[in-house]
């Protein structure tokens, strides 16, 4: 058994963050149909190189499996017709087009309540369903801009940096499928389903939590400070004699450890006394500590912080991360295969519930791979969906 056996999601979504949710749903055992456009399918599976095969992008692959590909022209009726077939047995129904989309397609929420009225149907978008700003588009890019990432990331004399990884979009996934989840919750004490709005910037908003209370409570605006913390001193990325390592020092008597492994005799210095007053003198406490730190290779550092028990880490390029240890112990990297292009690999789950596992039960798939197959479950006869293919419908 599965968390979310018996639950079906029909997933009209592409790109990162409505994929990144479905995945998520799926890896705990729902039955995820993932509508995609005839020949060209999700944009994402054109996105590289690298490509695993053909229509089948590297991209793709990483936020698609634990789904079945269905290619539909939606914007036929005959399309639509299946999509109402497939509303009356479904739970939930995911899309992050551009608000109103749906609706002009006659498949927006109110026309599909009508038809099951236990649907929870989410939308993620940019800036939400409503608003001044609901029709910009929603890229990662100007979602990290807009929602103060980049002004809080890089360097304190240089640009605003981007992060590498397309952090809105994912979080906008993740708050999706915990909108999800909370409905299918929801509708088990009510009896009735909901629409879920999400979007890229709220999501931001949210994550600005400290920096945010902060402006609030008192006007501080944060600024770029590197690798830094904005309230803890020293934590941040430093230079050893051949590598930079992370070290975090959290609180006082890690302070008088940490000073003792460095043979530094400034842990009842005035001015580093306490984490407030190395914050104010930030700069000078950096350099003291940097010019101990280049003295060893890095590793023969993080040995004795390690023993000492305070926080510090190496600072992984993807090749090392994914052959670390502790990453291949707990099983998050994982192997799959398709008859139609193979053996990949790709992440594993990174929740693991003791009774009631998830699993990666399906590779990601080939572009209308189960097409035929959810037809002849909905009860179409060969004859039907050749000429559907004949007319590009499928």
């Amino acid at each position: 058994m599965m968390p979310l056996d018996g639950i079906k999601i029909l997933d009209f979504t592409g790109a990162l963050s409505g994929p990144y949710c479905s995945m998520l749903l799926g890896d705990m055992g729902a039955d995820v149909i993932k509508i995609e456009r005839p020949k060209r399918g999700d944009d994402s599976r054109g996105w590289g190189p690298p490509y695993i095969s053909e229509n089948l992008s590297t991209y793709f692959a990483s936020i698609n499996r634990n789904k079945k590909s269905l290619s539909l022209n939606i914007k036929e009726i005959e399309a639509k017709e299946i999509v109402k077939k497939l509303i009356r047995n479904s739970d939930v129904l995911l899309e992050n087009f551009r608000p109103g989309t749906m609706d002009k397609l006659g498949l927006g929420y109110e026309d599909m309540k009508k038809i099951n009225d236990k649907l929870i149907y989410c939308s993620i978008s940019g800036f939400g369903q409503d608003g001044p700003y609901k029709f910009k588009p929603g890229y990662d890019l100007i979602l990290q801009g807009m929602g103060g990432l980049m002004s809080e990331t890089g360097e304190p004399n240089g640009g605003p940096v981007k992060i590498g990884i397309a952090v809105t979009d994912i979080s906008a996934g993740m708050f999706a499928c915990y909108g999800i989840l909370s409905a299918i919750i929801a509708r088990s004490k009510t009896g009735k389903g909901q629409f879920i709005d999400t979007s890229m910037l709220d999501c931001q908003v949210s994550w600005q939590t400290y920096f945010a209370t902060g402006y609030l409570a008192a006007g501080k605006i944060p600024s770029r400070i590197g690798s830094a913390h904005s309230l803890i001193c020293p934590y941040q990325s430093f230079r050893t004699n051949d590598i930079f390592i992370n070290i975090a020092v959290g609180n006082e008597d890690m302070w008088k450890k940490f000073c003792e492994v460095l043979g530094l005799d400034i842990a009842s210095d005035e001015r580093f006394s306490d984490n407030g007053k190395r914050l104010k003198n930030r700069d000078e406490l950096v350099k003291i500590i940097e010019n101990i730190l280049i003295t060893k290779p890095g590793d023969e550092w993080l040995v004795l912080l390690e023993k000492a028990g305070i926080p510090s880490g190496p600072i992984y390029t993807i090749d090392r991360l994914l052959n670390d240890p502790q990453v291949i112990h707990r099983k998050m990297i994982e192997e799959v295969n398709n008859p139609l292009y193979g053996d990949i690999k790709i992440p594993g789950l990174p929740v693991k519930l003791s009774e009631t596992k998830g699993t990666i039960r399906l590779p990601p798939p080939v572009l209308g791979q189960h097409t035929e197959e959810i037809l002849i479950g909905l009860g179409y006869k060969e004859e039907q969906i050749k000429s559907m293919k004949e007319k590009e419908i499928i």
